[in-house]
């Protein structure tokens, strides 16, 4: 675990479908989701924790959720890489759609954020991927998540990429397995 890490914070495997409630409540703080957008993104979760793959690590302190990430090997079956292919493609990268680790989610609580739980459960994630390198997608800004993506080694890929029902443009990053620092 990294050295930044609150000392009473364990960094586990989880459960996702039992515990996708409590992870999606910390997403809805981190990312200001609505109770609509968390109702849908309930049935998403649980349907990617049964894929095959799929790697799920939570940050708990005192048996409390206050952080989470999920990832799975991509599949470019599945409606993200259906969406960031054609962007992918366009610059030449479409060949990272296979043999990739794709992090589908990794959301830390607001008041945990900035103690290096992000870069605890993301290097977490892909080093029990099995596979030698990764993918995401991250809202296209100069955010703390992307500085920490890019700390890591992620570069972009593509971007800007426009997801549909979604006004904000993301990028498409990538990171070769393992990941830096």
């Amino acid at each position: 675990m990294d050295d930044d890490v609150v000392d009473d914070v364990v960094i586990e495997p989880f459960d996702l479908a039992a515990r996708a409630e409590e992870a999606l409540a910390v997403q809805a703080l981190a990312f200001g989701l609505t109770d609509e957008e968390v109702a849908v993104r309930l049935q998403i979760v649980v349907r990617h924790a049964s894929c095959p793959g799929v790697v799920a690590l939570g940050a708990f302190h005192r048996g409390r959720m206050v952080g989470f990430g999920y990832g799975m090997p991509n599949d470019r079956a599945h409606w993200w890489s259906t969406v960031i292919q054609p962007f992918l493609e366009a610059r030449g990268h479409g060949d990272w759609l296979d043999g990739s680790f794709a992090v589908t989610e990794l959301h830390v609580h607001p008041g945990w954020q900035r103690r290096g739980l992000g870069r605890a459960l993301i290097t977490g994630l892909c080093a029990r991927s099995g596979l030698s390198r990764s993918i995401l997608s991250a809202i296209d800004e100069e955010t703390p998540a992307r500085r920490l993506y890019r700390s890591l080694g992620y570069v972009d890929l593509a971007r800007p990429v426009l997801f549909p029902n979604t006004a904000r443009p993301y990028a498409v990053m990538g990171a070769e397995l393992p990941l830096r620092g």
